[in-house]
């Protein structure tokens, strides 16, 4: 963990010294703020600016539709969306970059669930605790704590996200609720039809790590303990069945063949041209799948599930993911930045909006009202109340574990040695060294 702390801390101060000697600082770089509020330069002021990523926060995309919203009724309280890069990892860096320094050039960040630990425990984040209150009985207890860390709320609730089991219903009648099921039943319907089982994120990246979780979660196994202190992959035969499955699924021909480089888009691709019986993927394919705005072979031949477990658990198991909306510690207008933030979680035009977009709600009522005539939204408020939600941990370390698991679940799925059991007990090693 040191090491990697003091490789990233290197590449900061490369990246600091890269845009001093540049002569100018563009919009959104490093600027000087000088703690909670207090900053004297930046772009707090009385223009709120939010820094958030991916294709909507382009003009048009939901997130402007949301500033633009928040501007038409606070015409006297500015937001501008500064765009970050499409990826999670560059969103990121482009904001530990700015805070680092202890800018105050954005006073809003678009948060991934994944980041809260880490940006909390460095002092970049302002506390939200102080506005808990107005929140919470009205936003998903899960997505709530997903903007805890240590009990105390630092990343306001936003969009919420849980993935889906997709099936052909031309080829399957009814959804499999365990992964024994799902290999005979998509096993059976792929035989039939001549097209691949099922198909998901197995590429060495995050999305691989939410995957092998769902089973690990599925086997009545967790990762960590509640503190985040103490390793609890290797207790139980949790973690190794869920490792198997991944292995005998490759090794047998359940995944298909181009699996282990697969992210959301390429398992969409597959399962919308017709390649596959099973998928799974978060919520925003649904829509994208239905042949309304690109070619689609499965158009009205397709429906969602749970994702199914090792034992039938009523509810299928489901890791959370999305994005919540973090106030720059360093800002000029925490104050207005907070208003804000309470304003996104709880707004209904906002969060139906959000709904509407594929972006799914992190508003309770939101679900009440439009579930039963989105199957989406129906779905997912099913899941969202159940006990089948699981989180990523909100550790500082999480960028770590990840890492680790990456390398080692990806290197032992894709081939046949050491021992799952090894695999397994050299992981619990590295993530002990992550956390202490």
């Amino acid at each position: 963990m040191a090491r990697r702390f003091a490789r990233f801390t290197a590449v900061m101060a490369l990246a600091l010294v890269a845009a001093a000697c540049a002569g100018s600082s563009p919009e959104g770089s490093a600027g000087g703020g000088e703690g909670e509020g207090g900053g004297e330069g930046g772009g707090g002021g009385e223009e709120l600016v939010f820094a958030i990523g991916g294709a909507d926060a382009q003009p048009g995309g939901t997130h402007t539709q949301v500033v633009d919203l928040w501007n038409e009724q606070n015409p006297d309280k500015p937001v501008r969306i500064e765009v970050l890069p499409n990826e999670a990892d560059e969103q990121r860096n482009a904001q530990a970059l700015e805070l680092q320094a202890q800018g105050s050039n954005f006073d809003l960040l678009g948060v991934d669930v994944i980041w809260t630990g880490e940006y909390a425990v460095n002092g970049w984040l302002a506390s939200l605790e102080d506005v808990r209150g107005e929140v919470e009985d009205q936003v998903l207890e899960g997505p709530l704590e997903s903007g805890l860390f240590e009990g105390e709320l630092f990343a306001m609730p936003y969009n919420t996200n849980a993935g889906f089991l997709y099936y052909r219903t031309d080829l399957i009648d009814t959804a499999p609720t365990t992964w024994d099921e799902a290999r005979e039943i998509c096993g059976a319907a792929a035989e039939e039809a001549g097209i691949s089982a099922y198909v998901g994120q197995g590429s060495q990246y995050e999305g691989m790590v939410v995957n092998y979780l769902e089973y690990l979660y599925g086997a009545g196994g967790e990762l960590l303990s509640e503190d985040g202190s103490e390793v609890l992959l290797g207790e139980g035969d949790a973690a190794t069945t869920a490792l198997e499955f991944m292995r005998t699924a490759q090794a047998e021909g359940f995944y298909d063949p181009g699996f282990n480089t697969m992210t959301e888009e390429e398992a969409r691709g597959v399962f919308q041209s017709g390649g596959a019986a099973c998928m799974r993927n978060w919520p925003y394919a649904y829509t994208l799948m239905n042949g309304e705005e690109e070619e689609s072979a499965v158009a009205g031949n397709y429906d969602i599930a749970p994702i199914p477990t090792f034992t039938g658990t009523e509810g299928g198991t489901a890791v959370l993911g999305g994005f919540n909306i973090g106030v720059n510690a360093f800002s000029d207008n925490v104050e207005g930045a907070k208003e804000f933030v309470v304003w996104a979680a709880t707004n209904d035009e906002v969060q139906t909006l959000l709904g509407e977009r594929s972006l799914p709600p992190v508003k309770a009522s939101v679900y009440e009202e439009l579930g039963a005539e989105d199957p989406v939204l129906g779905q997912l408020g099913e899941i969202l109340t159940s006990d089948a939600i699981g989180v990523r941990p909100p550790v500082p370390a999480w960028s770590s574990i990840s890492e680790d698991m990456q390398e080692t679940i990806y290197s032992c799925y894709t081939s046949d040695s050491p021992p799952a059991e090894q695999c397994i007990s050299d992981l619990v090693t590295a993530i002990q060294e992550d956390v202490e």
